[in-house]
C-alpha cells in the first residue's frame, strides 16, 4: 500500500473551513454570539426542505428533543428497527417510553414496513424508522401507515446528510427528523446534531425544550428543559461543511461505486442496493460475508488490522443488549454478525480502494 494505514473514517477539511472557524473564534463572541447558529440552522433547513432546524449539541439530543417534542413517556410504545446505534432506542428509554425492535429489509437493511405494521398496538404512539449509512427508509409504504393509525413519525436520519428518496430529504417525510455531524459522518462539526421540522408548534415547543424550558427572552423557566443547544464554533465548522456537501456527497458515492464495482460481484458477497428514486449518499460503504470464506468476518477485520487497514463492524443487534428483551429478528441479526463497514476516509482514492479489495480478496481466498 502507498499509505502507512488506511483509516476507518474521517473528514475533508478544506481553507474554507479553516477560515470560517478562524473567523467565528476571532469574532463570534459579544453581539456575535449566535451569528453562525443562526446562519447554520437557515442553510440546514433550506437545504432539506423544511422551515425550521434547531442545532444540537449532537444527534442523541436532537433525537431526544423529538421524544420530548413528541411527548412520549411511560405507557408509550415506539417502533424502531432492531438495527442501529444504540441511541435510536436510548433515547426513549430517556422518557420512560418502551423501544418495540423490528426486522429490517434484506436489501436496504432498513425497518421492513410489513414488520412495522405487524408490532402496531394500542400503546404505539410513534415510529422512528432509521436512515441506516445513508440509504433511505421506504417512505413510500411507511408514512401511509403511520398516518392510518394516527402515529407520530420522527427519523433517524443521522447517518443521512444528502440523502433523497424521490428527489426530497427524509425530513420532508417526517413529523420531524435528526441528523448528525460526528466526526465520521458525511459532513462534520466535530460533534453535534440538527433537529429539523416543517410544522410550526413541533418547532415551538421544540425551540422552548432546547432552551431549558426557559420563556424566550427571559430567565424565567416555565417547563423542565434541557441544554442541548450547539455552540456558535461547531457551528461555524458546520456551516462551512454544508457550503460542500454536495461535493461531499458525490465523493462518498464515487467511493461505493469503487468498492462495488471491485466486491460486488464476488459470490458470497453482498452490498446493500439503492432502492429505486433513491439517492443514497452511501457515507458508509459495507459488505455482508454470505458465503463461505477461509475466515470469517471477524477473522478478516483482524487481518485487515494487521495489514494496517481499519474497518467497523455493523452495529450488533440492539434488542439483545441486556436491558432489553431480545427480540428474533433474522435479517438484523445476520446482518450484524457478517457486515463490515469499509474504510471511507476522505483522503481516499481509486488506488487506495483498490489496495483495500485486493487485501480483502487475498484475506477471504478469493
Amino acid at each position: 500500500m502507498k499509505r502507512e494505514r488506511i483509516h476507518s473514517a474521517g473528514p475533508s477539511i478544506t481553507q474554507l473551513e479553516i477560515d470560517t472557524v478562524t473567523d467565528a473564534v476571532t469574532n463570534g463572541f459579544y453581539s456575535h454570539y449566535r451569528d453562525y447558529i443562526e446562519k447554520f440552522e437557515s442553510a440546514f433547513a433550506e437545504y432539506v426542505g423544511v422551515k425550521h432546524a434547531i442545532a444540537t449539541s449532537s444527534a442523541t439530543t436532537a433525537m431526544h428533543l423529538m421524544v420530548a417534542t413528541a411527548d412520549l413517556g411511560p405507557g408509550d410504545e415506539v417502533i424502531i428497527p432492531d438495527l442501529s446505534w444504540i441511541a435510536t432506542a436510548s433515547v426513549h428509554t430517556y422518557a420512560g417510553a418502551k423501544p418495540v425492535f423490528v426486522d429490517i429489509e434484506p436489501d436496504t437493511w432498513t425497518m421492513d414496513p410489513e414488520k412495522l405494521k405487524a408490532a402496531i398496538t394500542p400503546r404505539t404512539k410513534a415510529v422512528m424508522p432509521v436512515d441506516l449509512y445513508g440509504h433511505a427508509v421506504d417512505y413510500d409504504a411507511i408514512v401511509p401507515i403511520c398516518r392510518e393509525y394516527g402515529l407520530t413519525l420522527i427519523s433517524d436520519s443521522a447517518p443521512a446528510v444528502g440523502t433523497l428518496l424521490n428527489g426530497k430529504s427524509p425530513a420532508r417525510y417526517a413529523d420531524m427528523a435528526a441528523y448528525s455531524f460526528q466526526g465520521a459522518k458525511m459532513m462534520i462539526s466535530g460533534e453535534g446534531g440538527m433537529f429539523v421540522t416543517d410544522d410550526d408548534e413541533l418547532f415551538k415547543r421544540a425551540d422552548q425544550l432546547v432552551e431549558d424550558g426557559r420563556k424566550p427572552g427571559t430567565f424565567w423557566i416555565e417547563k423542565i428543559g434541557y441544554h442541548y443547544r450547539m455552540s456558535n464554533l461547531t457551528a461555524s465548522l458546520g456551516y462551512a461543511q454544508l457550503q460542500r456537501v454536495e461535493e461531499l456527497v458525490a465523493a462518498k458515492r464515487q467511493l461505493f461505486d469503487w468498492y462495488h464495482d471491485r466486491l460486488g460481484d464476488i459470490p458470497g458477497i453482498s452490498m446493500f442496493k439503492e432502492r429505486p428514486n433513491c439517492r443514497a449518499n452511501c457515507s458508509y460503504p459495507s459488505i455482508v460475508l454470505e458465503g463461505e470464506f477461509k475466515t470469517d468476518r471477524d477473522g478478516l477485520r483482524d487481518e485487515l488490522r494487521n495489514r494496517k487497514i481499519d474497518t467497523r463492524p455493523i452495529f450488533p443487534k440492539m434488542s439483545q443488549f441486556p436491558m432489553f428483551e431480545t427480540v428474533a429478528n433474522p435479517v438484523t441479526e445476520r446482518i450484524a454478525e457478517t457486515g463490515i463497514n469499509l474504510p471511507t476516509a476522505a483522503y481516499l482514492d481509486e488506488e487506495d480502494v483498490e489496495d483495500v479489495c485486493n487485501e480483502i480478496k487475498d484475506i477471504l481466498g478469493v
